[in-house]
């Protein structure tokens, strides 16, 4: 095993350690209910960084840290905080969309679930990675040193081709709607710490597919 595979799955212990002992688990909860917008930028920031360094391993076979690393990291901690936000209005507005029968099955936890996860994962999903993309590209050409860097010249680099076919076509409708059904059924307070750890697999799933398409 080599030296970053140690340190990546040591970094993934401290939290597993700190979310299975009662007493930091009880601690964690109470500030991120108290304090949601911290806690949602403080899991996405070192959560889907590591799911970015995961899929990394994964596609070149070793970990490698891309330039701009915190920038990036800062950014997955603004898409956490949306998150914060976008969980409730999505079941939330479910929930009523079920009680002025617009939406079926009022009173099955299952179905909102269901139903609040589709909706969200066929609207603010796409969004997400699209948005995702774009800023990673225009990080990716900052430490390039292009000299200029408009909406148009992040536009025309991003191969869209991998964004609709594998992040929206594959990601948001075969795993991305499923496991937020199942985040979703959830208690609430156990629904914060799954959440948190989606959030590797959503660094890892988007690191992929910016990577599937270039070169080892």
């Amino acid at each position: 095993m080599r030296k970053g595979d140690i340190l990546w799955i040591m970094a993934l212990a401290v939290w597993v350690v700190i979310l299975a002992v009662p007493i930091s688990r009880e601690a964690f909860l109470n500030y991120t209910t108290a304090h949601p917008y911290i806690g949602g930028f403080v899991k996405f920031a070192i959560l889907a960084s590591m799911g970015d360094l995961l899929g990394a391993r994964i596609s070149r076979g070793y970990y490698l840290k891309p330039s701009g690393f915190f920038l990036r990291g800062f950014v997955w901690g603004i898409f956490g905080m949306m998150v914060v936000i976008v969980f409730a209005v999505f079941m939330g507005g479910t929930s009523m969309a079920q009680a002025s029968g617009l939406l079926p099955s009022q009173g099955s936890k299952l179905a909102q679930a269901f139903m609040g996860s589709a909706i969200m994962n066929l609207s603010f999903g796409p969004m997400l990675m699209a948005v995702h993309r774009m800023t990673d590209t225009y990080i990716d050409m900052i430490y390039e040193k292009v000299e200029h860097i408009g909406l148009s010249d992040v536009v025309e680099r991003i191969d869209w081709h991998s964004v609709v076919e594998f992040s929206w076509a594959k990601a948001c409708i075969f795993f991305w709607i499923p496991a937020h059904t199942l985040v979703f059924i959830l208690p609430g307070e156990v629904r914060v710490l799954a959440s948190a750890f989606l959030s590797i697999a959503l660094g890892l799933l988007l690191a992929i597919a910016k990577r599937k398409n270039q070169p080892a």
